[in-house]
């Protein structure tokens, strides 16, 4: 049973693929956009109930005085009369010159931008998620630096005591050994507390509204980056989700801008109706039906079409000139995170070469000092190095690995 439950608790290992596949389930950032995406989907099929017929049933009782009519608020008198009656209506629009038209693929762009936009989303949770594993993995590395560096100081101290006990060394060095070892506590606290925090911040990542018991599994390194810059700038102008979806929204304005110039030609339209009335002054017939057709012209609106259309098209034009903004901060964008992917790889040699430097300097202080050559001091500063060069080391590959993944998305490869 005790066995059982150790198991139960050990944390499940998840591997940055999982982590990602989690998230892009159970976002809501996630979800939010994709419902936004349905929403527009419907619009589109809004603006196309126009093509169709409208039919509507009404059921009317009035109840008039005789010979009686309505004046009030018309140039023309109407008769009332009482009756009971049921019938139908129908209305078709035959043709508004192409303003119906113009307004469905503009509904249809926008629903076009909405998917972009989605998968902009998509991108973004993967970045985080992406930069959260990295940062997690960085701090349980550096964690594993602090326990050794403490684990080799208690050691040390335990040296230097026995030393100064045998009246080999002073109570100076112990002293110095004591502080050594409470440093590297405070270290080891610390690390503890950032792999944590980070654990924390990758649980939220996932979607999660709570830390998550699981173990990391590590990454390889990335192929080699692409030395040409600009042809990574050209591949992100084609595949970034972001720009494709404000030029989706400069398509959609641009034909939205189109329909309201569109509103000044005339509207056709037939309707008919037919109905009975069982109910009914002696005046009127039991039975009626009819239908026409209308034409519906634009004369004077106190230039309210003229200052739609003026409208729409400078919204298009505005958004025309987000699309260039957006196009320059890709390229910046793309070109910064290459310079910083690139320096990042570089340091990956140095701070290798770094840590055997401070281990072969860590075994000559300590060598020297063991045949009282070298002092405390020297001892120290050489551990201080060595911890120095192992956090360095440890973080600088997934610092890497992090800056790739932001050239990834600056790239628009992240989906």
């Amino acid at each position: 049973m005790c066995a059982a439950t150790a198991f139960a608790q050990t944390p499940v290992v998840m591997s940055l693929a999982q982590a990602q596949q989690i998230a892009l389930q159970n976002h809501p950032r996630i979800a939010s956009a994709a419902l936004t995406a349905e929403a527009s989907r419907a619009v589109v099929n809004e603006v196309r109930a126009a093509y169709y017929p409208t039919l509507s049933a009404n059921v009317t009782g009035v109840g008039a005085e005789h010979n009686s009519t309505l004046s009030s608020g018309f140039v023309t008198t109407s008769s009332m009369y009482s009756r009971g009656a049921t019938g139908v209506i129908a209305s078709q629009l035959l043709t508004d010159f192409g303003r119906t038209s113009s307004l469905a693929q503009s509904a249809k762009l926008r629903n076009a931008a909405q998917g972009q936009n989605v998968t902009n989303v998509r991108a973004q949770v993967l970045l985080d998620v992406r930069e959260a594993y990295y940062a997690a993995l960085a701090a349980e590395s550096v964690l594993k630096v602090a326990q050794a560096t403490l684990d080799l100081r208690r050691a040390s101290l335990r040296q230097v005591r026995a030393l100064a006990q045998s009246a080999l060394r002073s109570t100076v060095d112990v002293s110095f050994a004591e502080v050594n070892v409470s440093q590297a506590e405070l270290d080891l606290f610390r690390a503890e507390n950032d792999a944590k925090a980070n654990h924390a911040r990758l649980s939220a990542t996932l979607g999660y509204d709570r830390d998550q018991p699981f173990s990391l599994a590590d990454e390889p390194l990335p192929t080699a980056l692409n030395p040409d810059v600009d042809a990574l700038i050209g591949e992100a102008a084609r595949n970034r989700p972001d720009l494709a979806a404000l030029q989706l929204s400069r398509d959609a304005l641009e034909r939205f801008a189109e329909a309201e110039k569109r509103l000044r030609n005339p509207t056709i339209s037939a309707a008919a109706a037919a109905g009975v009335a069982p109910v009914r002054d002696p005046r009127i017939q039991e039975t009626y039906s009819g239908a026409g057709i209308n034409i519906s012209i634009p004369v004077l609106n106190g230039g309210l079409f003229k200052a739609r259309r003026e409208e729409a098209e400078s919204r298009a034009a505005a958004v025309s000139k987000d699309v260039q903004d957006l196009s320059v901060e890709i390229s910046r964008d793309v070109r910064v995170a290459w310079l910083d992917a690139t320096d990042a790889f570089q340091r990956l040699d140095v701070t290798a070469r770094m840590v055997a430097e401070a281990n072969e300097a860590l075994r000559l202080a300590q060598a020297r000092y063991d045949n009282a050559l070298g002092s405390i001091v020297e001892l120290n500063q050489a551990q201080v190095n060595q911890t120095s060069a192992e956090i360095a080391s440890a973080s600088a590959k997934y610092e890497y690995l992090s800056r790739r993944a932001a050239l990834d998305y600056a790239m628009g490869a992240l989906r």
